[in-house]
């Protein structure tokens, strides 16, 4: 009967832990939003081919990518493996998150991006989500 007792327990603790809600993969100050593009500030990482690779921590794992991007995520060419962490700028939004409509930003075929705020999943599709265009 207590091995039964204590079994239940366990298992009603696993289900109640399963069930709190998750921190946010990025906390709420650490990204800006923009009011529009004329208060876009490129970083001088926007554009320069002669970036170093770096490390960076993701999941756990250390992944050589070959630019971490700062400041604001509108006008720029990535391609290789790209991250983007949670302290950047990206224009406000009203109702869909398009903070990408209006910006020139080119990505390169076969571009993995790894996305800080979605959890540090890997995009291989660009994205298109978040220009406004279907």
């Amino acid at each position: 009967m207590k091995y039964l007792l204590s079994l239940s327990t366990l298992l009603l603790l696993i289900l109640i832990s399963g069930c709190q809600s998750a921190e946010p993969a990025c906390p709420p100050e650490s990204i800006s939003y923009l009011a529009d593009l004329g208060s876009v500030e490129l970083a001088p990482s926007h554009g320069n081919p002669n970036i170093e690779p770096q490390l960076v921590e993701i999941k756990g794992k250390e992944i050589q990518v070959d630019k971490v991007i700062g400041g604001a995520l509108c006008n720029d060419t990535w391609q290789g493996t790209v991250y983007v962490p949670c302290q950047i700028q990206i224009l406000a939004w009203e109702e869909n998150p398009t903070f990408l409509e209006g910006c020139e930003l080119i990505i390169a075929p076969d571009t993995v991006v790894y996305v800080a705020a979605h959890n540090d999943e890997p995009y291989y599709q660009g994205c298109s989500c978040h220009t406004g265009e279907e």
